[in-house]
């Protein structure tokens, strides 16, 4: 027997005598210590079964890779419960990291917002390949889809400490390959406004509007309308039941877009939307198409569960987008948040079949718990809400009203577990 297959053997023996409880101990910390996994495949049958488990559960897609996706993970899409879809916009430089500055208003300074195709691949091919692939898909438990629109150059000028990660769930092991955020980088640039990572200034009005304006706000449709009836004749996709709009992509859906988008998810049972919030007088446009994205939800989706929406309350923002002329604020941006009765009373209603709600600053629980005497919440076991009046100088008389209104409800929902009422401001 030569030297060769008599290591073999003795390797087998000795690997085989470990307690399997031990060999996946080995296997997990190496998994943690983030080195290449794909050949400790080869160490044994078992190993391979659980590195294919955990490199196949979450996937991170690009519009490139549609091509071969299908054929990519044909043999063990059952393992696939997690979609990272990255769509990153073409980069850009100092001449429109803050159009207008220097740039006339035109075609050339709506281009230079403008979140529609890129040179990578045209937003509108990118959804329709990805809903056409997941349309022939079993139905083989839960899948997740996360969705990011973001430019690489959005971390290279006003916004240095932009990071672009996919969501991790706090039991993760390690950090699934992900390279983690460095905290302490030195951001140095001074030309926007970075000195010994410092930031000496408030980042240019302009460069805000452009890591946050409207995807598909300046086409490729003629209108918001044609823009809805195309999301309308995209593929149904009931394979994905949670879908993740997080905050960390600034750049804005528009309401009534997600509406129609949500509509292709017949499965759907959980959304975890994540806006933030508009800066100008068209905010109350936005609350009015909130109304719309609400009333959608609870109308097209019967089997919808889990709603968590979380409007981000950065103040800084709003401070910059201010415009004041004499002591007057012209530009319709308020510091603090004033959410509108209508669209609370409308997430109300969305509630009334849903297992848990998280609405915060985007509603408040003041207006959430002026409902109709004969609503009631069957299922509802968690809800958190945000509310302006939980500080200590608001009217103790209003607080003591709304906290009334609040137990009234909770004697509707026979299944509650816990609600809380945090400070909206």
């Amino acid at each position: 027997m030569s030297s060769t297959s008599l290591g073999k053997k003795q390797w087998e023996s000795t690997w085989d005598g470990l307690p399997r409880e031990v060999r996946l101990l080995i296997l997990q910390y190496l998994m943690q210590d983030g080195c290449a996994l794909g050949r400790l495949a080869t160490v044994s049958r078992e190993w391979q079964t659980e590195i294919e488990r955990y490199n196949f559960a979450r996937i991170r897609l690009t519009p490139p890779r549609l091509v071969n996706f299908s054929a990519m993970i044909q043999r063990n899409r059952a393992l696939v419960s997690y979609i990272w879809f990255c769509l990153e916009l073409d980069d850009y430089d100092c001449t429109t990291c803050a159009p207008a500055r220097g740039m006339p208003p035109g075609v050339e300074w709506e281009e230079a917002f403008a979140i529609s195709d890129t040179d990578k691949c045209p937003i509108t091919t990118a959804f329709r390949n990805l809903f056409s692939i997941l349309n022939t898909w079993d139905l083989h438990g839960d899948l997740i889809l996360d969705i990011s629109i973001y430019s690489p150059s959005d971390s290279e000028h006003w916004f240095q400490y932009l990071t672009f990660m996919p969501d991790a769930p706090s039991d993760m092991p390690g950090d699934y390959g992900i390279e983690k955020a460095i905290s302490n980088r030195d951001y140095h640039d001074p030309q926007h406004s970075w000195v010994a990572g410092f930031r000496h200034s408030a980042s240019s009005t302009y460069a805000i509007r452009k890591v946050l304006h409207s995807v598909m706000g300046q086409g490729p449709f003629d209108s918001d309308q044609s823009e809805l009836q195309w999301w309308d004749q995209l593929p149904s996709v009931p394979a994905v039941t949670s879908l993740l709009l997080r905050q960390q992509n600034r750049r804005r859906w528009k309401p009534a877009s997600l509406a129609h988008m949500f509509a292709r998810f017949p499965r759907l049972q959980e959304v975890h939307y994540e806006p933030w919030r508009e800066w100008d007088f068209i905010q109350s446009y936005t609350d009015r198409s909130y109304q719309y994205l609400f009333e959608s939800i609870q109308r097209s989706n019967n089997g919808f569960k889990r709603l968590v929406v979380f409007e981000n309350f950065n103040q800084q923002y709003p401070a910059t987008m201010q415009q004041f002329l004499e002591g007057v604020e012209l530009s319709g941006c308020d510091r603090i948040r004033n959410p509108a009765p209508a669209v609370g009373q409308m997430v109300a209603l969305t509630s009334l079949k849903l297992e848990h709600l998280a609405a915060s600053f985007i509603a408040d629980a003041s207006h959430f718990f002026e409902i109709h005497p004969a609503w009631e919440w069957p299922n509802l076991t968690s809800l958190i809400l945000t509310s302006k009046l939980l500080t200590p100088d608001e009217n103790s008389i209003e607080i003591g009203a709304m906290l009334r209104a609040a137990a009234a409800a909770a004697m509707k929902m026979p299944q509650l577990e816990t609600m809380e009422i945090w400070n909206g401001r």
